[in-house]
């Protein structure tokens, strides 16, 4: 199969594009012919080598972690899918490094996919794994946000931050976001309360009595003057001190936990039309496709999420 692969880590240069076998399959794994993926921080991060403590990975190297397609072959074990179904995900990220959905096929363990909503393109849903689960995890799981919360989510307009307000909003919260200006009359038609723009205002200076705060910026100490005593912070961006994690209020990383369950229930809610996704843009899955496309999400300049779709479909 083709793939999209860097022999190096470094800048966009590195892509290629090389021959691979088309992926073995464990008894729990199904095959996914790739139809569309997308683009995500991990994935530039990736590249330029940041992961190289977390992953063992050897050369070449194939990324991508967001898939949406179709099965076309299934393990002895895979009773809840079969060859046929539509399905999206974001898959295991392999110790091998070949896996990525920078390629034709990718293989997927049953208990990651849940089946494509019915209204949505395959680059829609290739749009939702990654950044749809992540906003679920800390909004539902983690926040435990509720009616009447006051939220604050920071970077609206990323991929996280418009699932975020909407899932946060959809539970019933106030939800204040940062971004541009130009942005705020449509993050608030997305649901968020206050936005406020990060260029000319400080939110410290203007929220208080925060029950939690979703940070994607790095911005931890910040983040915890708003809070409440009992109010939470939890970090995709960095990493609290210890004394953070265990004051009022308090503070926590987290990295996402693929989950098939969780992804249909979300899945759902973008059925319904209670969650939209965003695409900002899409590039073909090519070498100079994917160059293009993690050129635009390193820039930090996207309005929603960048999605790369399989030029044979």
């Amino acid at each position: 199969m083709k793939a999209i692969a860097i022999n190096n880590y470094g800048s966009v240069d590195e892509f290629h594009e090389i021959e691979l076998p088309v992926p073995t399959l464990a008894p729990d794994e199904v095959l996914v012919k790739v139809k569309a993926t997308s683009v995500n921080p991990i994935d530039w991060k990736a590249r330029l080598g940041y992961l190289q403590k977390m992953y063992p990975w050897h050369f070449p190297i194939v990324l991508g972690w967001d898939v949406a397609g179709t099965i076309t072959k299934v393990g002895s074990a895979v009773h809840d899918f079969k060859v046929g179904d539509d399905v999206f995900a974001r898959p295991d990220i392999y110790n091998e490094g070949q896996y990525g959905t920078y390629a034709e096929f990718t293989k997927v363990k049953q208990d990651k996919l849940a089946l494509k909503p019915s209204r949505l393109s395959f680059q829609e849903a290739a749009a939702v794994p990654l950044a749809g689960l992540t906003a679920w995890q800390v909004i539902v799981d983690r926040l435990q946000v509720k009616k009447g919360d006051k939220v604050l989510i920071q970077a609206g307009t990323g991929g996280v931050g418009l699932f975020a307000i909407q899932i946060a909003k959809h539970l019933g919260a106030v939800v204040a976001t940062t971004a541009s200006a130009r942005n705020a009359d449509w993050l608030r038609k997305l649901g968020a309360d206050t936005v406020i723009d990060y260029h000319t205002q400080d939110y410290t200076q203007l929220l208080t009595d925060y029950d939690a705060v979703f940070d994607t910026t790095d911005d931890i100490a910040n983040g915890l003057k708003i809070l409440k005593p009992e109010g939470r912070l939890v970090t995709i961006a960095g990493h609290p001190a210890d004394s953070q994690k265990t004051a009022k209020p308090s503070a926590e990383a987290w990295w996402l936990q693929p989950n098939g369950n969780q992804l249909a229930e979300l899945g759902q809610l973008i059925n319904d039309g209670v969650v939209k996704v965003i695409i900002d843009s899409t590039f073909p899955l090519s070498v100079q496709g994917v160059r293009d496309a993690q050129q635009k999400s390193e820039g930090n300049h996207a309005r929603g999420k960048i999605v790369i779709v399989a030029t044979d479909n």
